[in-house]
């Protein structure tokens, strides 16, 4: 019953944190699971739908940009997967979290970097964290189509730091993240 943590969004400037915990059945292997930035799209989503199949038990929590503000980015991405965790129906035995900093679990954790190439099951929360944070971008891009987060997921690219000027932030902004802060501090905007 190990589990498998890790984030995703913690770089861009707008919508959540979201973050995803698995536990893989050792008789049910999945392959090709690995750090999702290191997949294609399509194979991201191939992969989430057959961890979502096969894994004994997964879950995805989140922090919105309100929260990320509130408590900043690096206490966010550890409150979801904490969340993630939790909303596990099981508890794990041990929590492999991605990264150098623990969450505050109730169970052993231990934090591995670059844990997500090395441990599958913190590989497979990986793909399950951005293909839901993905999914979300591609809704928030319906509401607020002049910002394109479906082509950039709220990355600070210029196009998007193009768009956030142009039109000012969008509810969605993180108004703590440099960008969009010093947009925010203009007096015009």
């Amino acid at each position: 019953m190990i589990c498998g943590t890790d984030e995703a969004g913690r770089g861009p400037i707008a919508g959540p944190v979201v973050a995803a915990a698995v536990i893989l059945d050792p008789n049910n292997p999945i392959a090709g699971i690995n750090d999702s930035k290191k997949l294609s799209e399509k194979k991201r989503l191939a992969l989430s739908e057959e961890i979502k199949q096969k894994a004994l038990y997964w879950a995805i929590a989140q922090c919105d940009a309100e929260e990320i503000d509130a408590i900043n980015i690096l206490q966010a991405s550890l409150l979801s997967m904490k969340r993630a965790v939790e909303a596990l129906p099981v508890s794990p035995s041990k929590v492999l979290v991605d990264g150098n900093k623990l969450p505050q679990l109730h169970v052993p954790a231990e934090a591995i970097v670059g844990g997500d190439a090395l441990e599958a099951c913190i590989g497979a929360a990986s793909i399950l964290a951005k293909v839901e944070r993905d999914r979300q971008m591609l809704e928030w891009h319906a509401l607020y189509p002049e910002y394109d987060f479906a082509k950039h997921k709220a990355y600070p690219t210029k196009a998007h730091l193009s768009a956030l000027t142009e039109h000012g932030p969008c509810p969605i902004h993180r108004k703590s993240f440099g960008p969009v802060a010093r947009l925010l501090a203009t007096p015009d905007k």
